[in-house]
This record gives C-alpha cells, sequence and structure tokens, in this order.
C-alpha cells in the first residue's frame, strides 16, 4: 500500500460514493454480478461512460472483475453496503435530528439506526397519538409502552384490550408519575410497571407494529416519531425497549 493511500481517510471513500452512477452500478450489483453493457443499459449509461465508473470503483476496491467478465461486490464493499442504510435513514430525516435528541438512547442501539430504515415518520401530534391508539386496539398478544401522561388517555383502550384477551401489558414511566396510591397490577398479573428516573423516548410496541418518539432537543416529548410494522424495526424498538425495562425500579 502506498503512503498516499495509507494517509487517506474516510472522505476517499465518501468522494468514491458521491456520484449517483456509481452508486445505481453498486446498486445493481448488490443483487447480481453483470457485465459492463448489461449494467449501462439497466443504469442508462453508454457502454463507454459505464467502463470508466466500473474503472474507478475498482481502483476504490468496491469491486472486481470475474473471469467470465462480470463484475461483482467485493466482500470490502459489501460490508460499505451492510453499513449504509443507517447514513440513508438519517439524512433522509435530517430536520428530525436536527430538532430530535437520539443522544438519550444507549449507543448501541444508535449503531443499529440503518434498522429504522422501513419507518415512516409522523410529525402531527393528534396523527401520531392517533396511530398508537390503533396499535393498542389492533393489539391481541402484548402491549409494551414507555410513556409519559400524554398516554393516560389510553386506559379505557388498555381495559377493553385486556378483557378481549391480550395477556402481557408492560408499562414504564417517569417516577415522578407515580402516585401514592398506585398499585402494579390491582389484582391483575399480567399487568407489570416498572419506572426510570426520566424517559429517555416515547416506545410503544405491539406483535404487530412499533413506534418511537424521541424527545426535543429541549427533552420534551412532542410525539414526532417513527412507526413501522417492517420486522427488523420492531426488534429495534422491542429490544430498546428491554434493555430500559431491565434497568427499570419496580412498582410496588
Amino acid at each position: 500500500m502506498c503512503k498516499l493511500e495509507k494517509d487517506q481517510g474516510v472522505e476517499s471513500l465518501f468522494f468514491d460514493l458521491a456520484s449517483e452512477s456509481r452508486l445505481a452500478i453498486l446498486g445493481e450489483l448488490r443483487k447480481q454480478p453483470l457485465k459492463t453493457n448489461d449494467l449501462a443499459r439497466k443504469i442508462d449509461l453508454t457502454p463507454t461512460e459505464a467502463f470508466r465508473q466500473l474503472e474507478r470503483l475498482s481502483e476504490a476496491k468496491l469491486i472486481q472483475r470475474q473471469p467470465d467478465s462480470t463484475y461483482d461486490l467485493t466482500l470490502y464493499c459489501k460490508l460499505i453496503m451492510h453499513l449504509s442504510p443507517g447514513f440513508d435513514f438519517v439524512y433522509k430525516n435530517k430536520e428530525y435530528f436536527l430538532s430530535h435528541d437520539i443522544w438519550r438512547l444507549p449507543y448501541q442501539f444508535i449503531n443499529r439506526v440503518g434498522e429504522l430504515s422501513a419507518a415512516n415518520l409522523e410529525t402531527n401530534v393528534a396523527d401520531t397519538i392517533n396511530h398508537a391508539e390503533r396499535m393498542v386496539r389492533q393489539a391481541e398478544q402484548f402491549v409494551w409502552t414507555l410513556h409519559d401522561k400524554g398516554l393516560d388517555a389510553m386506559g379505557p383502550i388498555m381495559l377493553e384490550r385486556y378483557n378481549s384477551g391480550v395477556k402481557s401489558f408492560r408499562f414504564m414511566f417517569a417516577e415522578n408519575l407515580l402516585s401514592a396510591d398506585d398499585s402494579p397490577s390491582r389484582g391483575r398479573p399480567e399487568v407489570e410497571e416498572r419506572t426510570l428516573p426520566e424517559i429517555p423516548a416515547i416506545i410503544v410496541c405491539t406483535e404487530n407494529e412499533a413506534a418511537i418518539c424521541l424527545l426535543s432537543a429541549e427533552g420534551r416529548a412532542d410525539y414526532a416519531g417513527f412507526f413501522s410494522k417492517d420486522s427488523t424495526f420492531k426488534r429495534w424498538a422491542s429490544d430498546l425497549f428491554i434493555y430500559f425495562w431491565s434497568n427499570g425500579k419496580r412498582v410496588f
């Protein structure tokens, strides 16, 4: 490896990827190995321009030419493509992350932010709360929430779901919301409650869907957040809930 290559930082990689044509090539090669003319046809480039871009990507060690004249991603590039959804997701939701504090979450979940890529952002308070209510109404197995007083109005819906046979309710909230006459189960062993010193986010999880609403930069819950039925998103949200649940204080 030459000294120049050693001295280059990640800016070299970003420069290599800073092309719509090169990104399109990598996207097609992620699906299957292709020859130059096939790639040119798929992404609407001339064969000459496609060859020039392939040479650039080969020099960057992002692709490799196979004996049958097809091009394929290198193992190094496959790793980059695996990590890239996080950058893409954050960039697409730039305005949200400028005003909402993801740094209240544990680092291991911030590092997995690419798993939220399939989520839809909702910013209207009424729409968000109505969506959360629909989630709870449709639950058949479990309802887990990390919430502030804004979700207290869903009490009747929770009771209806309990009477309909939902067998697992887990509620977390800030310690200062615990009243003196609170009882954790009120005679219902399926209902569990825990508290945290303060809430880091709003989380709602059911077997069908999940939601995460980050707090604003000022530390307030404005209920703008992400919803999705995607299995990867649901796993991220439930893992996050379980992380806080395991660190919560039981309500006695």
